[in-house]
């Protein structure tokens, strides 16, 4: 899939990913059949506490996408509409839950259009049986000892479990 001027069509997934779910990988799956490539973008967001540090993040997402031979993971600090015009973007990947994540969604898609207008917004919605996972719903059962194995893979599964424990 190419643009007229025969150039890859690229997108960025933003998101914290703290941790990265099933969910967000059905999105990126979504995506990666849309797009020629996908920067699945980690934001750092200085403000907000995580349970993992950026760099698990990262490495988490780019074990889970290695499937997904033109879709990567990266650390960025900063604003979405930067980060697509840095990775050569000229759309926007967003996932949609629920008609709360709708409105917050419709919001960022117009702040980021009045910032960069060559850049568009595409809201994916996950399959069904990933519709109620978050990544604070992963955090909260994670930090009660639950079964993670349906919401994210092993591997993250253990990142978190090791993260409660640094945390306590």
């Amino acid at each position: 899939m190419t643009t007229p001027q025969n150039e890859p069509r690229r997108a960025v997934f933003p998101g914290t990913f703290d941790p990265v779910t099933r969910g967000h990988i059905d999105l990126v799956e979504r995506a990666a059949h849309i797009f020629d490539e996908l920067t699945v973008v980690v934001a750092a967001h200085h403000d907000k506490r995580h349970l993992l540090s950026v760099d698990e993040r990262v490495e988490l997402l780019s074990q889970a996408m290695e499937r997904f031979p033109h879709a990567r993971a990266v650390a960025f600090d900063g604003l979405v509409v930067d980060a697509a015009r840095q990775f050569g973007a000229t759309a926007i990947v967003r996932g949609v839950r629920n008609t709360s994540d709708l409105e917050y969604e419709r919001q960022l898609a117009l702040a980021n259009r009045s910032m960069n207008p060559d850049v568009e917004t595409v809201l994916l919605f996950p399959s069904a049986e990933y519709a109620h996972v978050s990544s604070t719903l992963v955090r909260q059962i994670a930090r009660f000892g639950g079964d993670l194995s349906s919401f994210v893979a092993e591997d993250v599964a253990a990142a978190l479990r090791k993260a409660v424990e640094r945390s306590e």
